[in-house]
């Protein structure tokens, strides 16, 4: 790019001088003797000069001779530059260089010439906005380019909470040093970091997160209506994809605890049960809550609150009530450990709770599972199943994929790469290198590898999966990808199967709603309108009934008119 105001040269002189100066110059200014512009030199210019020629008032006495009558927008301190293209025009026009990429080639205002009001510089709303910090020119096209430090979008009104405008060291009429006269620091003529030339985090490239689309499909419609999907981080920093959670539960208002103990004791107390009070409590409080009026329950009565439920309440209804009194790492530890007790595997279950947590949640689950049934949860893993499933189970409950990862798009390609070679490339499949990576990066870092296998492959990673692979580890491998796709329509797609068909798969029905009822009720339900064309409340009333379904139903509206 080349220097603005004179010949070439480009940026600076070391030592802060201007184009022509001899190095090292204190403050930028041209020795005596010489101009960078070819025009005597004056002295350091006075506070009385320097504002007469920041408005255009003829005589100024800067080292760049005097404005021309009428001034130049924008231009303050640059008066008296020499005449030609580009330069001062007749009748007080003013025609910028091209100082490349800013708009349009030139600056050509109405030539009515400039008078800003006594009181102050206010140049003219839709004028010239003169850059911040730094002549930067813009980053073409970037979302989140304009309006950074260093950079006042064309046509926007001026800002003063924009870094650097008009700010110390801005040639503004009065401003005080440092930089009287040249362009504020950081880096006269660089652009404005961080992040400079590089594409904005969120998108990997592409214009928000929300629009973010792997293999060519629209990332769009995994984001469901009301969310927030908010990108962390610019430039090289993490990038997150944090998604607003919208539960149907939430903390009940003028909670007390003894109060609702109370109300338990007296729903189970004599002869029969006053099943409502008990829904009434219990699946209006948030798991917080609960757990404070199971310690009360035992604290006022001396009874064990989950005791007297079970003795009291019977079949799905009471599997429900009893799934409310647990913590939510002791629910997930129960029934990871009903997954594998006994004959036979519920390997569904495992694949659920394994790969839809974070590392929090798989943390405390390994912990309540050892001191719930005094062994490790590995270990059982394990011990109950075999083979390439096996594996991707253990891995899961390590709870170490890493979350904080930022977004490494050459890993990302190379990461396609490998599952490319792995598989559909290759005479069998290598299941351990789809293993080593969709077990251990982060969600927003596999998104990008999703996208990059899609522009190598051709197919959409879930489409190799399955031509890859079968049974436990197929699906699997998949829960994992359609939970970094979208949580909400893999949890809405399971409560469709656990109900279609004859018969239902309670425990299914009852972990989904129990553990997603304080986290992202709400989108689930947009997300089962969306695939299935029916509210999920029809769905559960049609397949539930009696006291089961009340509960479920209250779990998944929040609300009494049940």
């Amino acid at each position: 790019m080349s220097y603005p105001y004179g010949g070439g040269g480009g940026y600076p002189a070391p030592g802060g001088g201007y184009p022509g100066q001899t190095p090292g110059y204190p403050g930028g200014y041209p020795q005596p003797g010489g101009s960078p512009y070819g025009q005597p030199t004056v002295g350091m210019p006075t506070p009385e000069s320097a504002s007469a020629a920041a408005y255009g008032a003829p005589g100024g006495g800067l080292p760049y001779g005097t404005a021309p009558p009428g001034g130049a927008p924008g231009n303050l301190g640059f008066g008296g530059v020499p005449a030609g293209p580009g330069y001062p025009q007749a009748g007080g026009g003013y025609q910028q260089p091209n100082m490349g990429g800013y708009g349009a080639p030139g600056y050509n205002p109405p030539n009515t010439g400039y008078n800003p009001p006594a009181a102050g510089y206010n140049p003219p709303a839709a004028g010239y906005n003169p850059p911040a910090a730094g002549y930067g020119q813009p980053y073409p096209g970037a979302a989140t380019g304009y309006q950074q430090a260093g950079y006042n979008q064309p046509g926007a009104p001026p800002s003063t909470s924009t870094p650097g405008y008009p700010q110390q060291g801005y040639n503004q009429a009065g401003a005080s040093a440092p930089g009287y006269g040249q362009p504020s620091a950081p880096g006269y003529g660089q652009p404005s970091a961080p992040g400079y030339g590089q594409p904005s985090a969120p998108g990997y490239g592409q214009p928000s997160a929300p629009a973010y689309a792997p293999g060519g499909m629209s990332y769009a419609s995994n984001v469901v209506p009301g969310t927030n999907v908010t990108a962390l981080g610019v430039g090289g920093a993490h990038t997150g994809y944090k998604v607003r959670e919208d539960p149907t539960l939430r903390p009940a208002a003028n909670f007390n605890a003894e109060n609702d103990a109370k109300i338990l004791r007296k729903a189970m107390k004599g002869f029969g049960t006053d099943e409502k009070a008990i829904i009434d409590v219990l699946a209006y409080r948030t798991n917080a809550q609960r757990i404070q009026i199971k310690n009360m329950y035992k604290t006022c009565f001396g009874k064990d609150l989950v005791a007297d439920l079970k003795s009291e309440l019977g079949g799905h209804f009471e599997d429900a009530i009893i799934a409310l009194t647990m913590t939510e790492s002791e629910y997930d530890a129960y029934e990871l450990k009903r997954a594998m007790r006994g004959i036979g595997t519920d390997e569904d279950a495992m694949i659920e709770i394994l790969c839809s947590r974070n590392n929090r949640q798989i943390q405390e689950i390994n912990a309540a599972y050892q001191r719930m049934y005094r062994t490790r949860l590995e270990q059982d893993i394990v011990n109950d199943t075999s083979g390439h499933f096996k594996r991707l189970m253990v891995s899961m409950s390590t709870g170490n994929r890493m979350e904080n990862q930022a977004v490494d798009m050459n890993k990302a390609n190379a990461d396609a790469q490998s599952l490319y070679q792995a598989g559909e490339k290759r005479w069998g499949t290598d299941e351990s290198a789809f293993n080593a990576i969709l077990a251990s990066q982060s969600y927003e870092q596999l998104r990008a590898v999703f996208d990059a296998y899609g522009r190598i492959s051709g197919r959409q990673i879930e489409q190799a999966l399955k031509g890859e692979m079968s049974g436990n580890l197929e699906i699997g491998m998949v829960a994992i990808v359609k939970c970094v796709r979208s949580k909400p329509a893999y949890f809405a797609e399971k409560l469709y199967k656990s109900m279609k068909g004859a018969g239902t798969d309670d425990r299914t029905l009852i972990r989904i709603i129990v553990t997603r009822a304080e986290v992202d009720m709400v989108q689930i339900k947009q997300e089962f309108q969306r695939l299935y064309n029916q509210p999920l409340e029809q769905f559960i009333r049609g397949d539930t009934s009696g006291d089961y379904r009340r509960t479920l139903l209250a779990l998944v509206t929040g609300s009494y008119n049940y």
